[in-house]
Parts: structure tokens; C-alpha cells; sequence
């Protein structure tokens, strides 16, 4: 089976390397990139990804706002929220929104992969 993802980042280099390093490994396919909220909730609701990581710190409401819009355009869509920043509040903020899991930037390649594989199951 193959995990399709949306990536939806403000950081041109971030969206690059994530995507980079999910088209690499066998059994995960890039669906989109956004660079805002508005247009990973657009990217969802057309393309009704398996996954959706999303950065909790992007402008124009964040990761909040994504999970929000995504939860209803793309219902079957399992919310990952990343960050820079590993606190409770921010973590729960993105939990109440909807996500499944949680990642913090510049984790290992590995802990993204088993991250993702642990959110779809």
C-alpha cells in the first residue's frame, strides 16, 4: 500500500527536504506541497491525502488552521503536526485541531517514516 502525503511547510528549503526524503523510501508518494493553511486545505480537499504534515508555526493561522480546514475537506486525512518547538501547549493546540501525531523538525529520517506508518494504522 502506498501512503500518499501532503506536505504543507512556509519554508521553501523544509517543503524541499521532506519531500525529498518521502519520495525516497518505498511505499510513500508525494501528493502536494503548500506553502499556507489556505492551500493545503485546497491540495486535501482535491487530492484526499493519507496523511497531511503540517507545520504548526506557518503564518495565516498555522498548523491549527490546516488540521481545522483539512478535517473537513479530507475527513480520512491523519493530521501530523511539525515544529521547531517540542511544549505541551503546542502540542496539545494541534492535538484539539486534530493531529494524530506529532514530530519535532530535524528528527531523523527514521523517526519521520515510523511516524507516519504509525498514524495510518
Amino acid at each position: 500500500m502506498t501512503v500518499r502525503i501532503l506536505i504543507a511547510d512556509d519554508d521553501p528549503s523544509m517543503r524541499s527536504a521532506l519531500g525529498e526524503m518521502l519520495r525516497s523510501e518505498p511505499g510513500f508518494e508525494v501528493i502536494g506541497v503548500a506553502a499556507d493553511p489556505e492551500g493545503a486545505i485546497d491540495l486535501a480537499g482535491t487530492h484526499q491525502p493519507d496523511v497531511a504534515i503540517l507545520d504548526v508555526k506557518m503564518p495565516g493561522g498555522g498548523g491549527v488552521r490546516a488540521a481545522e480546514g483539512i478535517r473537513g475537506a479530507s475527513p480520512g486525512t491523519r493530521i501530523l503536526a511539525l515544529s521547531a518547538w517540542d511544549d505541551r501547549e503546542t502540542i496539545r493546540r494541534m492535538e484539539r485541531a486534530g493531529a494524530a501525531g506529532y514530530l519535532v523538525k530535524g528528527s531523523a529520517p527514521d523517526d519521520l517514516f515510523a511516524v507516519i506508518e504509525s498514524v495510518t494504522r
